[in-house]
């Protein structure tokens, strides 16, 4: 419990959710909307998930996903309690989503006009601006076996890039400075899970990580088996 109310403390908005959850998705997509830029954690993605669920369920989290947290205090699933949890009314297709989606924003919207959190989500909201950048970024990484994004100014892009030549890979390289979108592009790395936005490696347009996950994967001898397939 103790390390929840850490993680929910460390950012003006905090969401704890889980990756295959759709309404996880959509509460999620309503604060970028409101350009709030929350703390993502995926409990299934994480090693103590399990025990992080249970912390929050001691909480009052019910559902324990997703949990919202606002200036470091538990907003618990209010926005589902206050419109009845999605219990079906509004269907089960894609189409039903949508509105219920809307029915959450419209509720979010509420919430902000009265102030009672929009001055905490503001102090979080940077120029994140749409999920573009992150589609562009993945099309990108995707066009190609093998892609890293760097910036040619920067020395450990360079050591990435010669290593991967020394190996007998040709991959594609993106230098982001050089992008009148690289800014974005960068903020869109890091959304994806990049400590280090460059280099980033990805590879099958899958993201391996940066300098010291692409080295720990050579050290290892991983990395020469996953490129064999875009060997020269």
């Amino acid at each position: 419990m103790d390390q929840v109310r850490e993680l929910a403390s460390k950012n003006a908005a905090v969401i704890f959710t889980k990756s295959s959850c759709c309404m996880c998705h959509s509460i999620k997509t309503l604060f970028y909307e409101l350009g709030a830029s929350p703390a993502i954690h995926e409990l299934d993605r994480e090693t103590n998930g399990r025990e992080m669920e249970w912390a929050l369920r001691g909480l009052g989290c019910n559902p324990t996903v997703p949990a919202v947290f606002i200036g470091g205090k538990w907003r618990g699933s209010y926005i589902l309690q206050d419109s009845s949890y999605y219990d079906g009314n509004y269907g089960d297709s894609q189409d039903s989503l949508i509105l219920y989606t809307q029915h959450l924003s419209i509720l979010i919207k509420k919430r902000c006009i009265s102030g009672m959190h929009v001055r905490t989500l503001l102090t979080c909201k940077s120029l994140h601006r749409s999920d573009n950048y992150m589609d562009k970024v993945m099309g990108l990484a995707s066009e190609k076996g093998v892609v890293i994004f760097s910036k040619s100014s920067c020395c450990l892009c360079y050591a990435v890039k010669i290593l991967f030549q020394e190996i007998g890979v040709d991959p594609l390289v993106y230098e982001i400075d050089q992008d009148p979108e690289g800014r974005e592009m960068e903020r869109a790395l890091t959304r994806l899970g990049c400590n280090a936005p460059v280099p980033a490696v990805f590879i099958g347009g899958k993201l391996m990580g940066s300098t010291n996950e692409v080295m720990s994967l050579h050290l290892s001898g991983s990395l020469i088996q996953m490129l064999k397939p875009y060997k020269n």
